[in-house]
């Protein structure tokens, strides 16, 4: 599919001109900063110089200091504690956190994960019941429960108290809970809005430690768990979330928890990682436990405390994680088909498809997949419990809550943001709704949203790239959701040598401009392009400049995005 390039609208070049001098960088440098609201020295230092020392002070965030009462008292008068969490990679990783960290100090301490298929997302009457009935006195709720108002509402009935650590948008009322830690609150200061499940659980434990003198290390040992959070829930990293997914990777690639270590062993790669290598090697493995079997698996692999029993558990999780990539493909593949072969669906806007024997736990994957190949919003539908279940995925810049807003009247429930979201529906309501959401994107999705971009941060000759340059872009990482790694564009560039075509579509070569060194690139998926490349041709290239790693040997790469001959 073809992809348009943008160019990001210019920034204050006075601001960058100023900038580049004060840090003496090259200029295409203090524009990246300038673009990323960085404008003086002190920004550039705290940007460049993640320190722990600049994660905010627990307390600040609202009802803290009622949280740590609370748990103080509990564990003071020998209560029962569960410690309840959800069961994608956020609320997993949250758990084995707050789990972990509790249970140096508390023996009366007991973690829960809902069942994805049979209590559903977030705090259930069934998860309820359990701690009612095995005299749980309070609950620490993680990465949910911010609008579970009713829910929290009958805990009190049965005198179970909760403390909910979320970080998801609060509705119009928030539950009647001891604690409610959420820095998206209206009436919360808390200077950094946007920590990941797993973050608002570090925060907790962070302030427990701080109010009983417990050495900082005792909480930091938690690091590498959540960089993973923050990689796998695509929290923006930017703030506090630079500062722990910086040390949370130190750890992870130095001296990672014995479970992540395991897991990183079944992911057949050990050291070296980035967020984005979190992302594809390390989350599905987690999040395979809760959708193929039970999200517990997980738990007991991050807080395992011998290698044995973690490596029976990552084993495990591996062989479910093979599972979930076979229901994966097949499952891709049919709904490819059925797309391909109905000229109505291949001339929508929208993408809805339905089998109903489809399984739950992957359906949110193959809508990815299906938003990656014909890149317009996709809602994929199956059966579940009586009703028919959806994931959906959106475009960039298209509200798909927005959209599902507009169908509401054929939905039992639904909910997400805007570029993923889920739902739930009677049967008989599944050809209304495809033919609804077809009608409500129609008539509010743009040409150019439908339309894949490839945002380009600057132009860029070769010549700039030089030892300095690449260390100081290096420094900008870790790099994620609103500090994506630069994309530059090099006009009249020049193939050098040979080009060549490696696995099924993705071209190796050498480029060059006139005055520059040669640099090693990679494109994938760019095939097709290489009868079109030849020596004396110039072409354009826009790509992100990567440190690649080979047999310990270190080299500059261009990872191509895009080709314009």
């Amino acid at each position: 599919m073809q992809k348009r390039w943008a160019i990001r609208e210019n920034t204050d070049e006075e601001a960058i001109s100023n900038l580049a001098a004060e840090l003496a960088i090259n200029p295409v440098l203090s524009k990246l900063l300038v673009q990323r609201g960085i404008d003086n020295f002190e920004d550039a230092r705290y940007f460049f110089r993640p320190d722990h020392r600049h994660l905010h002070d627990p307390f600040l965030m609202k009802d803290m200091d009622k949280a740590i009462e609370r748990i103080e008292e509990a564990i003071k008068t020998n209560e029962k504690i569960l410690v309840y969490g959800d069961y994608d990679v956020d609320g997993t990783t949250a758990v084995s956190v707050v789990y972990g960290f509790f249970k140096k100090y508390h023996r009366h301490l007991e973690y829960y994960i809902p069942d994805r298929y049979k209590e559903g997302y977030g705090i259930s009457t069934q998860g309820i019941d359990y701690a009612a009935e095995h005299e749980f006195s309070l609950i620490i709720a993680l990465d949910c429960g911010i609008k579970s108002v009713d829910k929290i509402a009958y805990a009190n009935e049965l005198g179970v108290d909760f403390i909910i650590c979320d970080h998801h948008t609060p509705g119009d009322d928030l539950p009647d809970a001891v604690a409610v830690l959420d820095p998206k609150r209206a009436d919360c200061e808390y200077p950094y809005k946007e920590l990941s499940g797993c973050g608002i659980g570090f925060k907790l434990i962070q302030a427990f430690a701080e109010r009983n003198n417990i050495s900082f290390e005792e909480v930091s040992c938690y690091f590498d768990l959540v960089a993973i959070s923050i990689a796998c829930d695509i929290v923006h990293i930017t703030g506090e979330n630079r500062v722990l997914a910086y040390y949370g990777l130190y750890k992870l690639n130095n001296n990672p928890c014995i479970g992540v270590k395991t897991l990183m062993e079944v992911a057949g790669r050990t050291s070296n990682y980035s967020i984005a290598d979190i992302v594809f090697l390390l989350g599905p493995r987690i999040n395979a436990a809760g959708r193929i079997d039970d999200a517990k698996h997980a738990v007991e692999l991050l807080i395992a405390c011998n290698e044995d029993s973690a490596k029976i558990k990552g084993d495990l999780i591996n062989i479910k994680n093979t599972e979930r990539k076979g229901h994966d493909l097949s499952i891709t593949d049919e709904a490819l088909s059925m797309i391909d072969n109905d000229a109505i669906l291949i001339g929508r806007k929208s993408t809805v498809v339905f089998n109903e024997n489809w399984h739950k736990g992957v359906i949110g994957i193959v809508a990815s997949r299906l938003t990656e190949k014909y890149y317009r919003p996709t809602v994929v539908l199956t059966r579940s419990n009586g009703h028919v279940a959806g994931s959906a995925r959106s475009v960039v810049g298209y509200d798909l809550y927005e959209a599902l807003c507009g169908c509401s009247d054929l939905l039992i429930q639904f909910g997400g943001h805007k570029y993923a979201a889920g739902l739930t529906m009677a049967p008989e309501n599944v050809e209304a709704f495809i033919n609804r959401f077809e009608e409500v994107v129609s008539s509010t999705i743009t040409d150019e949203q439908l339309v894949q971009q490839i945002l380009i941060d600057a132009e860029l000759h070769l010549t700039d790239i030089e030892s300095k340059f690449f260390r100081i872009l290096h420094q900008f990482s870790p790099f994620g959701p609103e500090n994506m790694s630069p994309v530059f564009i090099s006009k009249n560039v020049y193939v050098s040598g040979n080009a060549g075509l490696v696995g099924s579509n993705h071209i190796k070569m050498t480029v060059m401009q006139p005055g520059s060194a040669m640099f090693d690139c990679i494109a994938f998926n760019h095939g097709e392009y290489l009868n079109k490349i030849k020596k004396d041709t110039p072409f354009d290239i826009c790509y992100s400049i990567e440190e690649n790693i080979w047999r310990d040997k270190r080299s500059i790469q261009l990872n191509i995005k895009g080709i314009r001959m």
